[in-house]
């Protein structure tokens, strides 16, 4: 097994308090308000858990994605610490060539008021397959993009997750 670690920023005129609840612990709900279709998730469903660590969730793509579903795993959630891990366990997402995808998502306040998003992936590959740099440049730009919709959505409505 292969392990590859990808560090990625992006920063946010947004304060990490709202951020973090919005785009981390409501993100079944604000994403499908926010991204549209195919950047839309279908549906959302909890397997396991009641949204807090161990938590199990199936998430299936909208029409017009390129995958179709993929399972996430919670791993940690600190909101003092504006700091969310989870796992990507399952689904066609991982291209039969990564057995998980490890995430940690930490909120930084930054000087402005704002929000310094730090995200660090690990992948772990199947045998000696390796990771795919466009796989992964497609993954930081759709995260890149939801952050900046769910942005515009608080900017929007500057009563919301507050």
């Amino acid at each position: 097994m292969g392990v590859f670690t990808y560090e990625h920023e992006i920063t946010s005129s947004i304060s990490p308090t709202r951020l973090f609840k919005a785009f981390l612990l409501d993100a079944d709900n604000i994403i499908p308000k926010v991204a549209p279709p195919p950047k839309a998730n279908k549906h959302v469903e909890i397997l396991e858990g009641d949204g807090g660590p161990e938590t199990i969730k199936k998430v299936t793509f909208g029409e017009g994605s390129k995958f179709t579903y993929v399972k996430h795993k919670v791993d940690k959630v600190d909101q003092d610490n504006f700091t969310y891990g989870h796992g990507l366990i399952e689904g066609d997402v991982l291209i039969g060539k990564i057995e998980k995808i490890s995430n940690e998502t930490k909120l930084v306040a930054s000087p402005d008021g704002g929000s310094i998003v730090k995200i660090t992936s690990t992948y772990y590959t199947i045998g000696d397959a390796e990771v795919d740099e466009e796989h992964v440049k497609e993954g930081k730009e759709k995260g890149s993009g939801l952050f900046k919709l769910v942005g515009g959505y608080l900017h929007a409505n500057p009563g919301a997750y507050n």
